[in-house]
């Protein structure tokens, strides 16, 4: 055996020649397909005679249109919110409405009342005075009455009684109107049926007679004739302060004595002259 027999040898291998054939067949097939189809797309092609741009998207119309759908967005929620805040002041106009009318029937059922309230009183305390008058004008008829009233008063020591007989016609009337009040409320700016000032319980002790007096103090110590307070007779219209700004009005009863509505302490009360002397008198009658 030769000393090279085991040495592989370097050479390339021969290639068999079937597959040199087949690898040859192959290419040409390839070839021969694409000199076809070259020849079939040169035949059959036609020319473009139109070109279409298609639009391009670029980022600052992707912008746009996100802020379109944004706004769009947003407005539709402040239509929303203005839908609800419109039909919130709709339901609460209604409920103001409702409450307004509510109110209103009750403030006039609440005056409905007061004024029958006030008629009834009125009309009791009128009746109240009618009947003092009647019982105290048969006393003043004649001279022979006026002594026999005077000598029975005096024997019961009752004032009221006393200064009522000394009235006649409409001081009477006007008298029997305020006697009937003592013991009321004293109240600043009222003028009755339960509670009085000076000047409203004077104003409304004369309006019993139909006579119209000045609302106030001050211009009631100026409403009629000045008089002495040495020559009083009853009904006249005392009054505290000077002629036409006084403070304080009453009306003299007779004998000495006159009813008023003194402060909120006393209330309406009969008291004599010297309890509390008077500037000065006026007499409306």
């Amino acid at each position: 055996m030769s000393h090279t027999a085991h040495i592989r040898s370097h050479r390339k291998p021969r290639r068999s020649a079937p597959k040199t054939a087949l690898r040859a067949g192959v290419a040409s097939g390839v070839l021969s397909t694409i000199a076809v189809a070259g020849a079939a797309g040169t035949a059959s092609a036609e020319p473009v005679t139109e070109t279409i741009e298609m639009p391009t998207l670029t980022s600052g119309f992707a912008g746009t249109v996100a802020q379109s759908a944004d706004a769009t967005q947003r407005a539709a929620s402040n239509f929303d919110v203005r839908a609800q805040q419109d039909a919130a002041a709709e339901k609460a106009a209604k409920a103001a409405k409702k409450a307004k009318a509510e109110a209103e029937r009750k403030a006039e059922a609440e005056r409905k009342e007061a004024e029958a309230r006030a008629k009834a009183a009125a009309a009791e305390r009128a009746s109240r005075a009618a009947e003092r008058t009647a019982l105290a004008t048969p006393a003043s008829d004649s001279g022979s009455s006026d002594s026999s009233s005077s000598s029975s008063s005096s024997s019961s020591g009752s004032s009221a009684s006393s200064a009522v007989s000394q009235a006649t016609g409409s001081a009477a009337a006007v008298i029997a109107f305020a006697q009937a009040q003592v013991g009321d409320a004293y109240v600043l700016g009222s003028t009755g049926p339960n509670a009085w000032d000076c000047s409203g319980l004077v104003g409304a002790a004369y309006k019993q007679i139909g006579v119209d007096l000045p609302r106030v103090s001050q211009d009631q110590s100026t409403a009629g004739t000045q008089v002495s307070l040495d020559n009083l007779q009853p009904g006249d219209i005392l009054y505290w302060g000077s002629a036409g700004s006084a403070y304080h009005t009453a009306i003299y009863i007779g004998d000495g004595k006159f009813v008023g509505a003194q402060n909120p302490s006393t209330g309406v009360v009969e008291r004599s002259l010297d309890y509390d002397p008077p500037t000065g008198a006026v007499r409306v009658l």
